[in-house]
């Protein structure tokens, strides 16, 4: 790039003025142009690129105003629909208590019934068995009164006595008594 200007810094004769948007001859028309400019991009923001622009800014906060309506609408359903959830468990476990109480009153009816029944059935063969031993004890005992009554007379007739049967009876039955 070749240099316009001399050793004093002036610009020489005839040499290009430089830059063309500094040169001072030129601003008017530059200023000109520039208003121009600005005022077809001002038209052209405001009747097309603004409005379109605003146009979906309201879609879009419509679409958000209906989003939050709906988000709204939602979480108070789903919070009735809690509420009723925890409407139905409380019921379901109030429910499966009572049942629960009901089936334990009923098992301990049939156990109390049951219960009865074995004690009876217990109370009848204990009473059976009682009576099965008192005999045993009295057909021992007369066992034993004959045992000692043959007994007796076998030790008198090996001593050489004559045995009597009924004193030895007399004196085996008061032996027994006590």
């Amino acid at each position: 790039m070749a240099d316009n200007t001399n050793a004093a810094g002036e610009v020489a004769v005839g040499a290009p003025p430089g830059m063309p948007q500094l040169d001072i001859g030129t601003f008017d028309n530059q200023v000109f142009w520039l208003l121009l400019t600005l005022v077809a991009i001002y038209f052209v923001l405001s009747r097309v690129a603004l409005p379109r622009i605003a146009a979906i800014l309201a879609e879009r906060q419509g679409t958000i105003t209906n989003d939050i309506a709906a988000a709204e609408d939602l979480k108070a359903k789903a919070e009735a629909a809690e509420a009723a959830y925890d409407k139905a468990l409380a019921d379901a476990r109030a429910e499966a208590q009572r049942i629960a109480g009901e089936t334990k009153a009923a098992i301990q009816a049939d156990l109390d019934v049951a219960i009865e029944k074995a004690d009876a059935s217990i109370a009848a063969k204990s009473a059976e068995s009682e009576k099965a031993i008192a005999e045993i004890r009295a057909g021992a005992m007369d066992a034993v009164a004959e045992v000692a009554t043959d007994t007796a007379q076998a030790i008198v007739a090996a001593m050489g006595g004559k045995a009597d049967a009924k004193a030895i009876s007399a004196a085996v039955s008061d032996r027994m008594k006590g």
